[in-house]
């Protein structure tokens, strides 16, 4: 049955045919797994899993799956410290979860748009998972108090999305990958209020690609952060300082 599976895998572009195999077979239902994974759904949905950061994160249809990435994300927040964590555009939670499970005890906030991240996210990191758009759902008693603000906010350009891959394509939301004409959109708006949620010295990092750090960078300094940027072995993530 391996052999049968892989091959199916391999004729419908699977790169890791024989990994993927290996999970699918794992499942409750190998062959209805197998068929969703066929007809093109994304491995960590069917699976209802995504490995980060050595964690096993839910996932579901309809939420973006961490990409590793975005482990860059997290080494960066990890190595800036601190104990007052905000995590914008969660998603499932992992970027939150992994900062929490490398640094301990933290307050950990988590916000993001779509009803069905923020019902996924709770699954991995309890109710400390808000509902609402950026900053708007967040408490006046966390103004101020930021220590780490992670973002793993959208960044691809509208006019790209048709060139990604049709598992991003298809099947994830599009809020999560559509950044506006040059991909900046979300990372404008995040920077416009950080400094009022950043506590003194706190950190605002996003992910963003190498070619958009200039600008990125430039639009953080705009709204009073003192710019900076870390590149890490998938990602660059830039950083602003209050």
């Amino acid at each position: 049955m391996r052999a049968e599976t892989v091959a199916r895998l391999r004729a419908a572009g699977c790169v890791f045919a024989e990994e993927e195999a290996d999970l699918l077979l794992a499942a409750p239902d190998p062959a209805a797994a197998t068929a969703r994974r066929v007809a093109g759904e994304p491995l960590e949905h069917v699976l209802g899993w995504a490995e980060f950061c050595g964690l096993r994160v839910a996932v579901e249809p309809g939420v973006f799956v961490p990409r590793k990435r975005t482990e860059d994300l997290v080494d960066a927040a990890v190595a800036a410290g601190g104990r007052v964590v905000l995590d914008l555009c969660c998603g499932s939670g992992a970027v939150g979860m992994a900062i929490e499970a490398r640094l301990g005890a933290v307050e950990l906030t988590a916000v993001d748009i779509d009803p069905t991240a923020v019902r996924c996210a709770r699954r991995n990191i309890g109710d400390r998972v808000l509902l609402g758009d950026l900053y708007a759902p967040l408490p006046s008693t966390l103004l101020g108090r930021v220590d780490l603000l992670a973002v793993n906010a959208p960044y691809v350009p509208t006019d790209a999305i048709a060139l990604l891959p049709p598992e991003a394509r298809d099947h994830e939301p599009r809020t999560a990958v559509d950044g506006g004409p040059d991909g900046l959109d979300t990372h404008r708006r995040v920077a416009a209020d950080a400094a009022r949620w950043l506590a003194p010295g706190g950190t605002l990092l996003i992910e963003t690609h190498e070619s958009q750090a200039p600008a990125a960078a430039a639009i953080f300094a705009a709204a009073g952060l003192t710019p900076g940027a870390t590149h890490g072995p998938a990602a660059t993530i830039v950083t602003g300082t209050r």
